[in-house]
Formats: C-alpha cells, structure tokens, sequence
C-alpha cells in the first residue's frame, strides 16, 4: 500500500493551554468526576469517611435474536445446556468480581445478587435484571451494571453458533438507593 505524502507528514501538536480546573461555588450544581484529582489524574475515591449504608442498585439490558433461538432458550434445547441457569451463575460471579475488572471500583461486600430473565416474543429477545445489595460506604451501581452485561454476553456465548447476529442493547442503571447521593430512578 503507498502511503500519501499526508500520512506521512509528521504533525506537531500545540501545547495545550493550561487552564486551572473549575471549582464549584457555594451553591453551583457543577457536577464533577469524583475519580480525578485536583490535578486530573485518576485515583481510587477514599469512601473512608463515608456511613455506612444499606445500597441497592438495579441494573437491565437484554439481547436481541431470532425467534428460533428464543424459543430453543425458552425450551431449554440449546446444545450447550442451561443457558439462563448458566447466565445466572455467570452475572452472581461477575458481581462478585467487578473490582477485579474495573481499576477504580472498590471491592464491595456484596449482602445480596439477584438476577432475573423475561422473555420477550415480539422482539424476539431476552431481558435481564441484575439486583445488588451490599452494607457498605460505596454502593452497588457497577456490581449490578457488570452482571447485567455478563449475563447477556453469557448468553451471547452460549447461543452463538446458531445466531451471531443476536444484539446485546440497553445496558443501564435502573435505580440505585442510599448514600449521600440518595435514590436515582431512571426515566422509562
């Protein structure tokens, strides 16, 4: 392949123009990262001094596919066995390991991980509903978001030689309670 002159043009960057970081005043709602420092660099946030608090999140998402393959679910005929038990087992687990997988999560007590699948024929799809529950000072929002999507790629993985083209979508906080920050329901 021959390369243009373009690409092989070196470009020099102009430094950036450093700007102090915008402070939030006495009553601003400026909402801020809590995982960057005063200087922009990612550090773990110190929950120390946080309460400690009965947490719960919900988290969903579900996966698209064909009809067949919904109904081979639902029938519990697919090759590789269980695949919503399996799913099951595999967002409890991802749970339990989400600080292993994310770099700035702390490692939570988890008291509680339910997880729940509904069948949706008209799509066709499955949807799945990740509960975590913790007594602790952070709370649970990315320990319910990680199973919701583990379990879906559980799935994925599991049906796959008979439909590459199912759709993993909507991954999302549903509501989160307690802490300082307290309850968050989302819209829809």
């Amino acid at each position: 392949m021959e390369r243009s002159a373009a690409m092989t043009r070196k470009t020099v960057a102009a430094a950036p123009t450093e700007r102090p970081p915008k402070r939030p005043t006495a009553g601003s709602r400026i909402r801020h990262f809590t995982h960057f420092d005063a200087a922009g660099q990612a550090h773990m946030v110190d929950v120390g001094d946080k309460d400690i608090t009965r947490r719960v999140a919900r988290a969903g998402g579900r996966i698209t596919m064909l009809p067949a393959t919904l109904e081979t679910i639902r029938g519990g005929s697919a090759k590789k066995g269980d695949v919503l038990g399996v799913a099951r087992i595999a967002a409890i687990q991802a749970a339990k390991r989400t600080s292993d997988l994310i770099p700035l999560c702390h490692p939570v007590p988890l008291t509680r991980v339910a997880v729940e699948f509904a069948f949706d024929t008209h799509s066709p799809a499955i949807a799945i509903e990740v509960t975590a529950e913790t007594l602790d000072r952070t709370g649970v929002e990315m320990e319910a978001l990680t199973a919701a999507a583990t379990g879906l790629l559980t799935i994925y993985d599991m049906c796959k030689a008979a439909d590459r083209a199912m759709r993993i979508e909507g991954i999302r906080l549903l509501e989160k309670s307690g802490g300082k920050s307290g309850r968050f329901v989302a819209a829809g």
